[in-house]
């Protein structure tokens, strides 16, 4: 019973994604509407779907506290990286509890904060929501290149994914940062490790990777259609 309970202690940030996605598919094919299914082939509709989309929050939320999760284990390299995950976590967090039926489809977050004026000013949640997902990008681009080879070298892994996601919304202040904390990041089995955990098999981890990689690909899919219906995904910071 101990090495059991070992075990789900030391390995649950990709088994525990897997199973937030997958009830968030679940939830989304609950609420799918029959006229949506028959018509999905004409753009106005399809348009339409992707405005009037359900995007789950608090499940969304949980997928990004576990990447928090895994920095927390790397240490303080990635503390800036952290910080901006979890003030922007909090953000939507703070929303979404103000009205927790409404708000529970992060798409009317956005919708209030439009119709508002207020989503490209200041901290808002449309940004939050923005640079949640494209953090997410940077992780599954990463996971991507992990699931093809473990023995991979991890600071040429990281500066690839982070060249093919973050690094086009980045200014001279972010990629600073980015390349200071590159210099302090543990080796390719040290993360392994970390994201693995000691009892797993690597064809066992490898195969947890890619259903992963195949849950989250298409959600992040989807809020980059809704955040680029509503104008506001081609947002950089400094």
């Amino acid at each position: 019973m101990k090495r059991r309970r070992d075990m789900e202690i030391e390995s649950t940030e990709i088994r525990s994604g897997i199973e937030e996605l997958s009830m968030m598919q679940l939830l989304k094919v609950k609420l799918v509407k029959p006229d949506q299914e028959t018509d999905a082939n004409h753009q106005d509709i399809h348009d339409n779907n992707i405005i009037n989309s359900h995007i789950p929050t608090m499940p969304f939320l949980s997928i990004s506290n576990l990447v928090l999760q895994v920095l927390d284990k790397i240490g303080p390299t990635m503390a800036v990286l952290r910080q901006d995950i979890y003030q922007n976590i909090q953000r939507l967090e703070k929303v979404h509890d103000t009205d927790p039926a409404l708000y529970s489809n992060m798409v009317e977050i956005l919708k209030k904060e439009i119709s508002e004026g207020k989503a490209t000013k200041g901290p808002s949640c449309c940004k939050a929501l923005l640079w949640l997902t494209r953090s997410l990008d940077f992780t599954l681009a990463l996971l991507q290149l992990l699931a093809e080879d473990l023995e991979r070298n991890m600071v040429q892994a990281v500066q690839e994914a982070y060249t093919n996601t973050l690094k086009p919304w980045h200014g001279w202040i972010s990629s600073a940062a980015f390349k200071v904390a590159l210099k302090l990041l543990p080796d390719s089995k040290g993360l392994i490790t970390i994201l693995m955990g000691k009892d797993k098999n690597k064809d066992e981890f490898k195969k947890e990777l890619r259903t992963f990689i195949s849950l989250l690909a298409p959600l992040l899919k989807e809020i980059h259609d809704v955040l680029g219906a509503y104008g506001v995904d081609k947002l950089k910071s400094t």
